[in-house]
């Protein structure tokens, strides 16, 4: 047999028994005799063995043993034949076997019976690790065999059957360490979370937000900027016609207790009536309702502002009733909180630190725990760490509730010696969501409920809610609860929040929110049958809620911490739910369920202006932290859509408000908000190359993402300065300063420019005063130091807040263009320009104002941030005149003087390139001379170094320029917010004609297009 043939046939035998043999072509066996037919010998056939071995070793016994017959090769009749070409020849080896003349019986049922045995074994153990399907042809395999055994053919599925049976084929529970997301969940979820929560502050909606939500970092919290979906109409759809809902708790809340007297002495420098209301307004000291002020520090009004705060005062339960210690909250933005606070300390003249009485989050592991836990001995240093569990005796770890980054080392409240008033910090203390929209009333009323009065039951001192058990004990506080619930109800009726007194404040106690959560998401409709008491809803209306109903247990921390450590849990609550009889119906805890106080606050909405009066108003709702998802859940299956930050910024814009803190330029955190915007855009910027970037030197753009308003205010007292001394001007020494007063703005001192300035060679603001004049510096922003210097005059940019000569504005100005017969009946009613003597008391109080204004563009357009608004020329109108479908002017193309630097900076890196490439002496030697870059670094398509005067940069002169533009939605066109010179205001409104009195030109950045649009100064 050749090799191929003997590996063929050795493949074949591979998985065959032993005690099984078949004929083979090897020569050694053709000297065997077999009679029996059994394998083995005549001669030794008459002798049984009594443990006979194999077959196979049997063979081998004869064959080394037995002599060979001569007679086997005389019978040729009993010759193997194998048919080959020609006929039926004798095996290749002449290999012949001869027929026994008679077998035994026995012997012979033997010899099969052990060979069909080892036939069935040979069949029914598998001989390879391969599954029953595995076994088919590939034509023959289907997927679904693995699964369902019916798939199979009938003869291997009782195998198959016996192999699903196994316990190694069996489902196996998936392990969480096998994908890639369980890889990353953290074994103990709390405690991941508790250590993420160290660095920014979570919101108790966190988790929900960040599963719907685009997150960001900012003023030290994690918060939803905007939804993953497309909801930009949507969300106006909702603030305007549903209910839009908003988490603003990371709003900080400053808590000053003491003497009425004592706390309005001390708050009273630091605001001033001529702005607004105080914190002694009487609606709002009774505590009847919300008021907001304008914070500035103390004796230093109109410069120097902090920012914008809301305060509510703690109310008495009876008007006659006067307390000695009262409270007062003030809420304001993040970005505030640090200034304002530090000059309340010192208005207050609380120095004194005291230990806090305010509960402290869940505790965290200090430095040296963390470090014990990292630290692992050498043997275990690359293997997986598992945390030990302690069985009975482990603690359970607790969730961070409240500011998570709290050291409870550092004091939170201060006491002042003199004056006994308390300052205390109660941020993220409280939760605050605010609903926007007609259907806040309806989603309240749906998804709060009142709370039930108890007065019977368990012991007192054993049930968690004991201090509401023990107010119900008091028939005043019942009656006072019920009347606060008959004008909750009274609010499901009321069409829209705007409908009622501005500010009202309501105070209620209402059960957990989550028992009368619907199975389903839903939308709720207003019910008028809640208004059928008509003269109620018309006092509520007219009158607001009384005094003593604002009166809520929200005030006092004891029962706020009790709240909300005695809250039940979701997982006890649904295990609850899951043992009622009746699936779906009332959940009833009875005595066992939680009472929360909360405060309902009433928002106006937009107060400016003629048109969409009390748009976007709604209500806000205060209560104890830790109950967060618990009210979030239930607004949103009321139908509530939930926006983020931008739709805040949205919310401002359409009511043509201030956004906090972008919009306020003089105050500090606008001035750190404006460096952080300008360096991201910068960025953006430069990460697009120049050909796919627009080119801002040669479209005359000087700052495009910043607003140089101390340069712009400084520049327009300059310019009408310069008209208005003619006569100086003539003489030799007048033209010297009047010259000195158009370089002015071109040449500033190279001390004072490019404050904030890098390679692109943008500066957010940049003094104009001659180096001639050392006795004055202009005010800057160097980190966070607010470096304030005053002019020759004594003035500081400031923003024009003075209600009475806004409203003298507002006049002269004429209506906006949202009311187009009003504007053609102020045109033609001929309403007088401002003169100079009417113009002279406010220049002189305020030299280098700003004034925010609003504009709207005539026709299409859609304004941009950081646009710059003009002074049209007599030109323009008489082109607007003989044309009405006149779109505005264009910029011509400036020339970039930088061009020719920047070409120089690129050769000058391509010689430090080859330079770096020398040897190691030759740049050692060259390291020793001066630098070759010692040059300004230049960006293509930015101004770099101080900026020119940017009033007269361009053929149009710039009077201001927009912090928020897009298209609106309410008006159908193109609205832009933003500050203009109040000097250069008055200059316009005083050269334009009355049919065109508040028009002005806008250009965005990076377009050359002017539009025309109509401004507007809203009260």
């Amino acid at each position: 047999m050749s090799n191929a043939k003997e590996r063929k046939h050795a493949k074949k035998m591979r998985n065959q028994p032993t005690n099984v043999t078949l004929s083979s072509g090897f020569v050694a066996d053709r000297g065997t005799k077999y009679h029996n037919g059994g394998g083995r010998p005549f001669h030794q056939a008459q002798k049984q063995e009594p443990f006979p071995g194999t077959s196979r070793q049997r063979q081998t016994k004869m064959t080394h043993h037995s002599p060979v017959d001569p007679d086997v090769k005389e019978q040729s009749s009993s010759k193997i034949m194998f048919k080959k070409k020609g006929g039926w020849k004798a095996g290749p080896e002449g290999m012949s076997q001869e027929i026994p003349k008679y077998i035994t019986a026995s012997t012979f049922a033997q010899a099969r019976a052990a060979e069909i045995s080892a036939m069935l074994k040979a069949v029914t153990q598998k001989s390879s690790n391969s599954l029953v399907f595995q076994t088919l042809p590939r034509h023959m395999r289907r997927r679904a065999m693995s699964h369902n055994v019916k798939r199979l053919p009938r003869r291997l599925r009782e195998i198959a059957q016996k192999e699903a049976e196994k316990a190694v084929h069996q489902k196996k529970e998936h392990s969480k360490n096998k994908c890639h997301k369980a890889r990353r969940c953290h074994k103990n979820r709390v405690l991941e979370f508790n250590r993420r929560q160290k660095k920014n502050i979570w919101l108790e909606t966190h988790i929900w937000h960040a599963k719907r939500f685009h997150m960001v970092k900012k003023w030290g919290y994690c918060l939803g900027e905007r939804p993953t979906v497309k909801s930009h109409r949507a969300c106006y759809r909702a603030m305007t016609n549903r209910c839009l809902l908003q988490d603003l708790s990371y709003y900080c809340c400053l808590e000053l207790k003491g003497k009425e007297e004592e706390i309005l002495k001390a708050l009273s420098p630091m605001c001033s009536i001529d702005a607004g209301l105080t914190f002694a307004a009487v609606h709002c000291l009774s505590g009847k309702c919300q008021g907001s002020v304008l914070l500035y520090r103390a004796n230093r009004y109109p410069r120097e502002m902090l920012g914008p705060v809301t305060f509510i005062w703690k109310s008495e339960r009876t008007p006659s009733h006067t307390s000695e210690s009262r409270q007062l909250w003030i809420w304001l933005h993040p970005t505030l909180k640090q200034d304002i606070l530090e000059e309340l300390k010192a208005a207050c003249q609380c120095v004194e630190p005291i230990k806090p009485t305010i509960c402290t989050p869940g505790p965290l592991l200090t430095t040296s725990e963390e470090k014990s836990q990292t630290e692992l001995p050498d043997e275990k240093i690359g293997k997986k760490r598992k945390r030990k569990d302690d069985g009975e005796n482990a603690k359970p770890v607790k969730k961070v509730i409240g500011d998570g980054t709290r050291d409870p080392h550092q004091p939170y409240s201060w006491i002042s010696a003199a004056t006994g008033i308390i300052i205390s910090d109660l941020t993220m203390e409280m939760n605050r969501l605010r609903l926007i929209g007609p259907l806040s009333h309806s989603i309240l009323t749906e998804a709060l409920k009142a709370a039930s009065v108890q007065t019977e039951g368990e012991d007192t001192e054993k049930t968690p809610h004991h201090w509401w058990i023990e107010t119900c004990k008091n028939p005043d506080s019942v009656s006072l609860h019920h009347r606060q619930e008959a004008i909750f109800e009274l609010l499901g009726g009321i069409t829209s929040p705007a409908e009622i007194p501005a500010g009202t404040i309501l105070g209620l106690t209402v059960g957990d929110p989550r028992i009368n959560l619907p199975p389903k998401r839903s939308k709720v409709l207003p019910n008028p049958e809640k208004c059928q008491d008509n003269e109620k809803v018309r006092q509520l209306l007219l009158e607001g809620v009384p005094v003593d109903c604002a009166h809520s247990f929200i005030w006092n921390q004891a029962i706020c911490k009790n709240v909300t450590e005695n809250k039940i849990s979701d997982q006890d609550l649904n295990r609850r739910r899951s043992e009622l009889l009746v699936p779906g119906s009332q959940l009833v805890l009875g005595p066992q369920e939680s009472k929360i106080p909360i405060l309902l606050i009433q928002q106006p909405g937009k107060v400016t202006g003629d048109d969409r009066r009390g748009w976007g108003s709604g209500w806000d709702i205060l209560f104890p932290k830790g109950w967060g998802m618990a009210f979030w859940i239930p607004f949103i299956y009321r139908g509530a859509r939930v926006g983020g930050l931008k739709e805040s910024v949205m919310h401002s814009q359409y009511k043509r408000s201030p956004d906090i803190p972008g919009d306020f330029p003089d105050c500090p955190a606008g001035v750190v908000f404006a460096e952080e915007q300008a360096k991201n855009l910068l960025e953006k910027y430069k990460r697009h190359p120049p050909a796919k970037r627009p080119n801002y030197v040669k479209l005359g753009t000087l700052a495009p993402f910043c607003c140089p308003w101390e340069q712009l205010a400084q520049e327009w007292e300059s310019r009408v300065q310069a008209q208005e001394e003619p006569s100086v001007a003539s003489s030799p020494s007048g033209e010297d300063s009047d010259s000195r007063r158009d370089k002015l703005p071109c040449a500033p001192t190279p001390e004072n420019t490019d404050l904030w300035s890098d390679e692109g060679g943008t500066s957010l603001s940049s003094c104009s005063e001659p180096r001639e004049a050392m006795d004055t510096e202009c005010p800057a922003r160097v980190g966070t130091e607010w470096v304030a210097c005053q002019d020759a005059t004594g003035s500081l940019l400031c923003v024009l807040r003075s209600r009475k000569w806004l409203k003298q504005l507002s006049t002269w100005c004429g209506p906006s263009s949202r009311d187009k017969r009003a504007a053609r009946r102020a045109s033609g009613s001929g309403e007088p320009a401002p003169t100079r003597a009417a113009c002279l008391p406010l220049l002189e109080r305020f030299p280098r104002a700003l004034v925010w204004v609003s504009l709207a563009l005539l026709r299409k357009g859609s304004p941009e941030p950081h646009s710059m608004i003009c002074v049209p020329t007599e030109e323009d109108f008489l082109r607007l005149r003989q044309d009405q479908l006149y779109c505005g002017p264009q910029e011509s193309k400036h020339s970039d003087p930088f061009k020719s630097e920047i070409r120089k900076q690129k050769e000058r890196k391509k010689v430090e390139k080859r330079q770096n490439k020398q040897a190691p002496t030759e740049r050692e030697g060259l390291a020793g001379g001066p630098p070759a870059a010692g040059h300004q670094a230049l960006t293509l398509g930015l101004w770099s170094g101080p900026l020119p005067g940017v009033t007269s940069h361009c053929s149009r002169v710039l009077l201001g320029f927009v912090t928020q533009g897009d298209f609106s939605m309410a008006i159908g066109g193109g609205e832009a917010l933003g500050f203009v010179s109040l000097t250069g205001l008055l200059d316009m409104l005083s050269t334009q004609p009355a049919a065109e009195r508040g028009l002005v030109l806008l250009r965005a950045p990076a377009s050359p297009q002017y539009r025309f649009a109509r401004i507007a100064v809203e009260v």
